[in-house]
């Protein structure tokens, strides 16, 4: 039987970090290759399956290995309450670029441009997991697959395309982008197959994205107020398309 310890060793450096049980959770619920998974507390981990996710417990029954507390801290950054860590393949390129690009595809892939705050990119993640978009896609210097942005995505990734692409590389689709000076989102219909463009935190949308878009979308915002977290307006974003008619996967 492999060492896990050695196994995470080797694997560290090429594979994705699973931060906590709720990360290995979506991770497996949602069909990834989790090559090792450790944690300090078995009993605990288990019961937290039974109480949380008893339709993959008997998975991370035979994923799970137990090891002292200050191996399991050795391996990560920063321990996470749960005591549990695992280590996961990376989707391939090819196949997130096919779920992005599918001309069949009946949910909207959402477009962070240029973004800067890693846990709100993490946060936008898991919002589209749960609305079942097609996938998210960073612009920018942001890698999406950042620790801290899965950590902050509760390992979300796996139920979504995730990639970092350049504006020219973008899916095909009616281009949406978010600004102040758009049309009012309440009197509109967003398409299924739409791109959804959300500016950074600081800059709003680059020119580049900008020019490109070809429609304006506003939030409803009281006035003298700046702006909304990026991660609620995706949210209000994704939940107007939902309630107009776009279909959440079940």
């Amino acid at each position: 039987m492999t060492d896990p310890v050695d196994a995470w060793r080797r694997l560290a450096g090429t594979c994705v970090l699973l931060d906590g049980f709720h990360a290995l959770k979506h991770a497996v619920r949602f069909g990834a290759e989790v090559p090792v998974a450790v944690t300090a507390d078995r009993r605990a981990a288990l019961a937290l399956a039974d109480e949380l996710a008893p339709d993959v417990r008997g998975t991370l029954d035979a994923l799970l290995t137990e090891v002292p507390h200050e191996t399991y801290a050795s391996l990560v950054p920063r321990p996470h309450p749960t005591a549990v860590a695992a280590l996961a393949v990376r989707p391939s390129r090819q196949a997130s670029l096919r779920a992005l690009t599918d001309a069949a595809r009946r949910a909207p892939v959402v477009v962070l441009d240029q973004p800067r705050n890693l846990g709100n990119a993490g946060a936008v993640i898991r919002l589209a997991a749960g609305f079942g978009v097609a996938g998210v896609v960073t612009t920018g210097t942001l890698d999406p697959w950042h620790p801290t942005v899965v950590r902050g995505g509760a390992g979300l990734h796996f139920a979504t395309a995730v990639e970092r692409l350049t504006v020219d590389e973008l899916p095909r689709g009616p281009l949406f982008a978010l600004d102040p000076e758009g049309e009012d989102i309440r009197g509109l219909k967003l398409p299924d197959d739409a791109v959804l463009a959300f500016g950074s935190e600081r800059s709003g949308l680059s020119a580049e994205l900008r020019a490109r878009a070809g429609h304006l979308v506003a939030l409803p915002m009281r006035p003298q107020v700046s702006s909304y977290n990026l991660a609620t307006s995706v949210a209000m974003t994704l939940y107007h398309w939902s309630a107009t008619g776009g279909a959440v996967p079940s």
